[in-house]
């Protein structure tokens, strides 16, 4: 809901202060969210105050000779969302506390832009038709993920390994991309997963704004970038496909409601050049699952935005095990050859049997390592990887970079 706020309602509420457009207006507007327009009705009732003793004074009797009251508000108010406190300071002799909070760093990026308004009207939709007559294979798959955009891999040139994460580099690895799906296509139809944190981070923090990241690109320049690519991708992949499904996991810890900001423009544009030929997905839970033909793809980034310590591991255990089928048994996806799949780890570790009820697909990172990655662990291959489903097999064609 769009509501008007004085300036001091909306600091309360964790927004930054717009100022009026012209001399006589109202207050600015600002989007709330449920639990907002809750808090905001605290605050604008905070004045519905009673007095509450804060002190007394007794004589030798115990009798009260005197006692000091104060105005209290009936409700407080909470911490704003994505705040942090930063002081306390508290009045020993009444009692009373007051919290100073600061936003937390590369959290508040999820802003609602209408991007049909920007596109409408700018697109000439396009219908395409493969040339191509394929007959057995039901459909091709192209996963990729950790594609980082905006990293620095060789912070001032004094990393343990050399490496070049730049626009060039990411279009090179693009091409390459879309190249080994056409190489490997048996279908018209594909089914195309970015597993998620497809941008390194916004204002050079992660999701939980925990540590600072090293950048090699401004927030505006990675929005550029990661649109492009995208768009990019499809326009050329429209050249060999009569239908792409494509699903963007929204739900990470790099990207973020900065992902999605991307991934949304993404959806609004590419689907009004392609009405008819191509569906975008942008998954915001942090586990989802599709059905495509006799097949359930479960897909997750492997780590949450704010909640998981430790996410899916690349090698799976018993523990994960129960999980995975605790969600299979939630949905009844019974019946399903089913895939569970992630990316998060930055390694390609596929593990076809260690359940009967699923495989554990867990796929390398697009991007080459980090810096920390380097340092910390090892110079890591980077891959993705592209599949042929028939009616009962698979085929499985990893790329190497």
């Amino acid at each position: 809901m769009r509501i008007r706020l004085k300036p001091h309602e909306a600091i309360a509420l964790g927004f930054e202060v717009k100022q009026k457009e012209n001399k006589g207006e109202g207050f600015p507007k600002y989007r709330l969210n449920d639990s907002q327009i809750l808090q905001l009705d605290k605050i604008r009732n905070f004045y519905n105050s009673n007095f509450q003793e804060v002190k007394r004074t007794l004589n030798k009797d115990g009798e009260v000779l005197s006692k000091i009251e104060k105005l209290v508000p009936d409700t407080l108010i909470d911490i704003p969302d994505n705040h942090i406190i930063k002081r306390v300071s508290t009045n020993v002799s009444t009692k009373q506390q007051w919290v100073i909070t600061e936003p937390i760093k590369g959290v508040n990026v999820e802003k609602e832009i209408d991007f049909l308004s920007i596109f409408k009207d700018k697109i000439t939709p396009i219908t395409i038709e493969s040339k191509k007559e394929f007959t057995d294979v039901l459909f091709d798959r192209a996963v990729y993920t950790d594609v980082h955009i905006g990293m620095d891999v060789n912070k001032d040139g004094y990393s343990l390994y050399d490496g070049t994460w730049n626009e060039t580099e990411i279009f090179n690895r693009l091409e390459i991309f879309v190249n080994q799906i056409v190489k490997n296509q048996k279908s018209k139809s594909l089914f195309l997963n970015d597993l998620g944190d497809y941008l390194d981070g916004f204002d050079g923090f992660t999701t939980r704004g925990g540590h600072a990241l090293p950048q090699n690109m401004d927030n505006q320049k990675a929005f550029d970038i990661g649109l492009k690519f995208k768009i990019a991708m499809i326009d050329e992949l429209f050249k060999y496909y009569s239908h792409i499904k494509v699903v963007n996991i929204c739900n990470d810890n790099h990207a973020g409601s900065f992902g999605y900001i991307v991934n949304s423009a993404f959806k609004t544009y590419i689907e009004l050049k392609y009405p008819d030929n191509i569906e975008v997905i942008n998954q915001r839970k942090f586990i989802d699952h599709y059905i495509v033909d006799n097949r359930c793809f479960i897909l997750t980034h492997g780590k949450d935005d704010k909640s998981l310590k430790f996410g899916f591991k690349p090698q799976i255990d018993a523990q994960q095990i129960e999980k995975i089928k605790n969600y299979i048994d939630e949905y009844k996806l019974y019946g399903y050859d089913i895939e569970f799949s992630k990316g998060d780890s930055h390694q390609l570790i596929f593990d076809l049997t260690s359940s009967t009820a699923f495989e554990y697909q867990n796929f390398g990172a697009f991007s080459p390592p980090s810096d920390w990655v380097k340092t910390n662990f090892k110079n890591t291959k980077s891959s993705f990887t592209v599949f042929n489903y028939y009616e009962n097999q698979k085929t499985i064609n990893n790329y190497i970079f």
